[in-house]
Order: C-alpha cells, then structure tokens, then sequence
C-alpha cells in the first residue's frame, strides 16, 4: 500500500509498505478521508508538539484524523464488520488507568496518538484498536467523518463545558480550521458568534459559517471592538483556536467579568497578567483538547441533527500521491483544511 512518511525537515515521502493486519482486539480500516492538521507540521519540520519519541523518528505514517471502511477485524473482535463506516478517536490508552475508565484516554499517563507514536491515516490502510471505531452517520461523508472528532469534537466538548447557549455571546480569536469549527457548534448551540482574525478571506468564511459580527484585528484593536459589540461588557465566552500569545492575551483582556475563556490553540510559551485577567474578573480559564470518547454518540447526532456544513471548513482536496505539494502547501499557508481523499 502507499504510505506517507515526514522524516522532518520539510521532506515528505510517498512510500510503498505493507498492508498492515489487525491483531486481537484491532480492526483494518481501508481510508477513505485523511485530514492534514497544524500539529502535523511538527511532525514535518521534525520538531513534534505532540507524540513521544516515535513521533521525531520519521518512520510514522501521519494522519490523525481518518475515516474509512472496515475492511478485516483481529480475534476477538466484536460488534464491527467489514463495511461499517467509522472514523477513528485518535487516542490510545491503556484501558485500565483512572482516566480510561473515565473515558478521556488522551489524559491517559501511557496514551499514544494515533499518527504520532502509531501508524496513522495518512495511507491506504491503517490498523486501530477496536475500542478507537466509532461509527460514522450515513448522513456524513468520510471527509465530514474525519473532521468530526479533532476538530468539531474539541469544539464541542469544549463550549458544552463552558454552558454555550444561546444566552451568550461566543469570540472567537483565530479563524483557521479550528475556529472555523468553534463558529459552526457556537452558531448551532444558538449563541451569537463573534469571529477574530488577521485575515479578511477567513473572516469572510466565518460569516459563511454564521458569524454574526467578524472583527480584523490588523485594523482594529479586538478588545475594544468586541466590548462595543457587546455592550462595554465584553463577550461571555472566548474560545482562543490561533495559539498566539497576542491572540491568547486579548483573549483574556476581552472577556467579561465572570466570563469563560477556553485556550484551545496549541503554543509552547505565553506570558500572561492574572491579576488583571484573571483574579480581579473572576474568570474561568479552561483547555480546550479533544473529547471524552463516550460523548461521540452526542456528538454526531448533534451534526447530523443540525446538518453542520463540516466540509465548508476544508479548502483543498489532494490524492496521497501529491503529499509533497499537501504539506508544502499547508505550511505555506496557501491552505487552511486539506484533506487526502480516495472519491
């Protein structure tokens, strides 16, 4: 089968390995929709935010966010057969720590993730454990499918936790792919959505997206102009998707007294004021990453119960055999969402 490989540098190879077999307790999913992902581009520069030691090895097949068909179950396998849809929950555990049991394996102390520390989507097959299958909507394509989890997943996890309804008021600073995805679950939970971005055409999607108000904060200054589109007091919800300590500070500064913030883009280092952002306005700061396993059932009859437009947010389509000009492209930012597709 034809496999990517990223042994950093910027070097993106397209191989031919194995196609893999699934052992006791695993299932082989043929992929249909493989989604490329900011964090990806660690794994391209060889710097990897994400993964353990395998992640900087460069001998992964990338691709956390597949979807496909089952094609073969491993022993012992039951409830999935070959043809069932699925995508895959990208976190592995161990199934026995606190955190398992609790069904948030990516918190798990001996978690792996799937394109990072084992082989990913990012090629004509890929191995998972059963417990990873969850099943996909016929009302959902494969690429809608392989959106769901990392991204609408997060998203929706994340504003469920912070009460987003539609009494609030929802910024959202960074509108790439993720923050394409924090408008489209914020607009559907009913809040009034506020979109933040450096860059007119993603705004411009936001509004497509059902932004209510878009601010460019190259022109304007976000803080003031988002306490004028709330009354002075600012939004109640603020949901950070860019990473940019800029972005993460304005994200505090904007947000009401008593609001929520919830930083959902990765950074390694930011420098922050609580006494002003966060003491004095008794301010509830959460992170925002990935979704307990047992709301995917939730989850996607809150996508198809609200026929969410998940494949608005991708913007280029590429065959696995142009991988190369894939993540060229995407670290060059001449893409926002681009997804390998087999249609």
């Amino acid at each position: 089968m034809k496999a990517v490989q990223l042994p950093g540098n910027r070097e993106v190879r397209v191989v031919e390995r194995d196609t893999p077999k699934p052992g006791p307790g695993e299932v082989l999913v043929r992929t249909r929709a493989s989604a490329i992902c900011r964090s990806d581009m660690g794994l391209y520069t060889g710097d990897p935010i994400v993964g353990g030691d395998a992640a900087g090895g460069g001998l992964v097949v990338p691709g956390h966010e597949p979807a496909g068909d089952v094609v073969e179950v491993g022993q012992g396998v039951t409830g999935l057969a070959p043809g069932d849809r699925v995508t895959a929950y990208l976190a592995i555990g161990c199934l026995r720590c606190e955190y398992c049991r609790a069904g948030q394996p990516m918190l798990c102390p001996r978690w792996k993730c799937l394109g990072f520390d084992v082989d990913g989507g990012d090629a004509e097959y890929f191995v998972v454990p059963a417990v990873n299958c969850l099943p996909l909507p016929d009302e959902l394509s494969y690429t809608a499918g392989a959106l769901l989890t990392d991204m609408v997943g997060t998203q929706y996890a994340t504003q469920k936790s912070l009460a987003v309804d539609g009494a609030k008021t929802l910024a959202v600073f960074g509108m790439g792919p993720m923050g394409g995805a924090a408008a489209l679950v914020g607009k559907a939970l009913g809040a009034t959505v506020l979109a933040v971005d450096l860059l007119d055409d993603r705004l411009a999607l936001a509004r497509t997206l059902g932004a209510d108000a878009v601010v460019n904060s190259a022109s304007d200054d976000a803080v003031v102009r988002l306490r004028e589109l709330t009354g002075g007091h600012g939004p109640d919800v603020v949901v950070e998707c860019s990473g940019a300590p800029p972005a993460q500070n304005a994200a505090l500064d904007s947000a009401r007294k008593l609001g929520s913030v919830a930083f959902v883009g990765e950074s390694r280092q930011t420098t922050i004021n609580p006494s002003d952002q966060l003491i004095r306005k008794l301010l509830r700061v959460v992170g925002g990453w990935y979704f307990p396993i047992g709301l995917y059932a939730e989850l996607s009859r809150f996508a198809v119960r609200h026929a969410l437009p998940i494949e608005e947010l991708v913007s280029h389509r590429f065959a696995l055999d142009d991988a190369p000009e894939a993540f060229r492209a995407f670290d060059h930012r001449l893409t926002d969402k681009a997804v390998f597709t087999w249609d």
